[in-house]
């Protein structure tokens, strides 16, 4: 009988580092899909409200010690770091999402030019702040983009495009940490 081996998604990918900029996996606990059911988003607020949490508004995030929820969409969000509290599927559909997803972290100085080189955002703080998220393209995969510190961002991919997810992030480092080295900047 073979013996399974539980694996990471980015299991011998990662970690990759490039001048300050350093990519690494990060393990979120449980994610959960959350959708309320018609009429039962203040129901939903409420109940993630007693968790210390609350529903999110497009682009936010709201966090507590380790727990989060996370802006997904159209009256979607993820519930991470913790499972879902009695009676919340009640109100709303569930899905456990954790096995879906790649989770990369980003962060050194330039984190925001490597992700420039891969998505449409605007990634100035003034304008995607610590807290922010946006579902967007990433090169050309689907990804949700996290800005956590001025320099670091989370990177949430499918977790059956880790590999890809990683290369491109590692070119893009690779290129922006060769920039900011080079000698001949201004060009």
């Amino acid at each position: 009988m073979a013996d399974l081996v539980e694996k990471s998604p980015c299991a011998g990918l990662v970690p990759v580092a490039a001048g300050a900029l350093r990519l690494s996996e990060i393990a979120l606990g449980p994610i959960t899909s959350v959708a309320p059911y018609k009429g039962q988003a203040a129901a939903v607020a409420a109940m993630l409200g007693a968790q210390g949490l609350g529903w999110p508004a497009p682009g936010q995030v709201i966090a507590q010690g380790a727990a989060r929820v996370q802006w997904f969409g159209l009256d979607l969000a993820l519930l991470i770091g913790v499972a879902p509290g009695a009676g919340l599927a009640d109100h709303a559909a569930l899905a456990d999402q954790s096995d879906g997803w790649a989770v990369l972290r980003l962060e050194g100085a330039g984190a925001g030019d490597v992700l420039a080189r891969l998505t449409p955002l605007d990634l100035r703080e003034s304008i995607f702040g610590v807290g922010q998220t946006a579902r967007s393209d990433l090169g050309h995969m689907a990804a949700a983009i996290t800005r956590v510190e001025a320099e670091a961002y989370e990177i949430m991919g499918f977790r059956s495009m880790a590999g890809t997810l990683v290369h491109e992030m590692a070119a893009a480092m690779t290129r922006v940490a060769a920039r900011r080295t080079s000698p001949a900047k201004g060009r």
